[in-house]
């Protein structure tokens, strides 16, 4: 593997930090990869636009800030706004197709994935709030960056307490990630 980027962008509240978080334990402690995690978020807090990234390799990562991402997971119109810049060509986009509207030029050969997160988050999985976990699902289908086994287990580590609820997100996101890449295909 060569470095891998990953931008994840929300706004305060969707627990944009909590699932590059658990991606992240997931890539290092389950899956042995090297890899670092950052995030930063806006005064505001709860509500603003705030981001997370992960940088994954399988030697020691030297610079751990996202300067051009393989991946850009956008759960909100205003992170959508803020962290577009700089998505490489043939990268990879994943909106929450509730949320955000893709605006601008694009660079060459980016594949998007609409997502309806949110949705699938309160109607199948009953818990909005479950819509983090539901994303981490997608993005693990999507990009087969990490496994659904590997997932599982953390997820499971995590959250003992609502364990149920968070892998039935997880599986509904990898089912709507492995639906949106058949569309593609």
């Amino acid at each position: 593997m060569v470095r891998y980027e990953i931008r994840i962008g929300g706004f305060g509240g969707q627990g944009v930090v909590t699932l590059a978080v658990v991606l992240g334990e997931t890539l290092s402690l389950i899956e042995g990869k090297k890899c670092v995690q950052t995030q930063s978020y806006g005064p505001e807090a709860r509500g603003g636009a705030s981001k997370s990234e992960i940088v994954v390799d399988d030697v020691e990562v030297d610079y751990p800030k996202v300067q051009a991402p393989d991946v850009f997971v956008a759960m909100s119109r205003a992170a959508y706004l803020e962290y577009i810049e700089g998505l490489k060509e043939n990268g990879i986009l994943i909106i929450d197709a509730d949320l955000v509207d893709i605006e601008g030029d694009l660079p060459d050969g980016v594949k998007v994935y609409k997502i309806p997160a949110t949705r699938i988050a309160e109607k199948d999985v009953g818990s909005k709030l479950a819509m983090n976990v539901v994303m981490l699902g997608v993005i693990a289908a999507i990009t087969k960056i990490v496994t659904y086994e590997g997932l599982r287990q953390r997820v499971e580590e995590r959250w003992p307490r609502f364990v149920k609820t968070n892998l039935m997100a997880l599986d509904f996101g990898i089912k709507a990630g492995e639906e949106a890449l058949a569309a593609q295909a």
